[in-house]
């Protein structure tokens, strides 16, 4: 093999380049990022063999059957994915000049609002810019901006609760745009011939003896952070993701639960529990995420426009 020598770097990279450094970093393999490429696996080993002479350094290097990047691969494959980004964008933005209604939308939600909101907001998107086609893809808030960040998603619809240490809009979203949604109203979940059944709205504290149904991991923070503010630790008897679960729990008598609305939206009530608001009037906020600058893309600026009409304050806050 010839010795590597370095040109100057001016004419060492190129757009190209970068993308196949992103794919290999993204997929594991030449192979893997030759198919996400739409390439062959030679065409893709010789665009590499071809950058590394050029840069007079090795990008990849063989570990077992695969492959992994070096330092200057690592370098490269960060760059990668704002070039993809911006590509992109000219590409859909030079579309748009031209009059096509076309683009892709890579779109992330957590559970519940994919049963009730991410619907609503697909089937208007393909009534009002029937070009734009979007992929979607379930995820809780923390893997939904972490998606974004990394140039794996364009949009995310998230959620946050009032005083959460671990809140992803804050840190995990630098940088980024964060735009809130609308609310999301936290409901109490009783057994029907419960004492506080018939109360309009229900004060926690009455609860406190109580053994509750717990959630998610961050649900339970929240529930466990509002139960502390009312005066008591939550005797906490059961724990599931599925708020099905949840309603049926209660319905048999095993603990009262609180849960968000949305997520009550998506399941349908069994016969025997009462759903009732809390007196202080909790709720989780939504958000919309995307990476900076990512309204600049058609595609992405029409589902954002969409999602604030779909689901704006008074439009998003659900109840039951």
């Amino acid at each position: 093999m010839s010795a590597l020598t370095p040109l100057p770097a001016s004419t060492s990279l190129d757009a190209g380049s970068l993308l196949v450094v992103g794919a290999i970093a993204a997929t594991g393999s030449i192979t893997a990022a030759a198919h996400q490429l739409g390439s062959s696996q030679p065409a893709v080993s010789q665009h590499l063999r071809r950058l590394e002479q050029r840069l007079g350094m090795p990008v990849v290097e063989r570990v077992g059957r695969g492959v992994r990047l070096t330092d200057a691969g690592r370098i490269l494959a960060e760059h990668a994915e704002a070039v993809d980004r911006a590509l992109r964008a000219a590409t859909e933005e030079v579309a748009a000049l031209a009059g096509l209604r076309s683009g892709r939308v890579r779109l992330v939600a957590f559970p519940s609002a994919s049963s009730m909101l991410v619907p609503r907001l697909l089937a208007r998107v393909s009534d009002e810019v029937p070009g734009v086609g979007v992929s979607f893809v379930e995820a809780e808030p923390p893997e939904a901006v972490a998606a974004v960040r990394a140039g794996e998603a364009d949009v995310a619809i998230t959620f946050s609760y009032p005083g959460d240490p671990d809140d992803p809009h804050r840190a995990s979203a630098a940088g980024l745009q964060v735009h809130r949604l609308g609310s999301d109203p936290m409901r109490l979940v009783l057994p029907i011939d419960h004492p506080r059944a018939a109360d309009e709205q229900v004060d926690l504290a009455a609860l406190a003896g109580e053994r509750w149904i717990a959630g998610c991991p961050r649900c339970r923070g929240h529930l466990l952070g509002l139960c502390r503010s009312s005066g008591f630790e939550p005797d906490i008897a059961h724990e599931t993701d599925n708020a099905i679960a949840v309603t049926a729990l209660v319905a048999a008598g095993l603990g009262v639960a609180l849960l968000p609305s949305l997520a009550l939206s998506a399941a349908r009530l069994p016969e025997g529990v009462v759903v009732r608001p809390t007196r202080n009037g909790d709720d989780r906020a939504l958000h919309l995420v995307s990476a900076a600058h990512a309204d600049r893309i058609p595609a992405v600026a029409a589902l954002l426009r969409i999602a604030a009409s779909v689901g704006g304050p008074s439009r998003m806050t659900v109840d039951v």
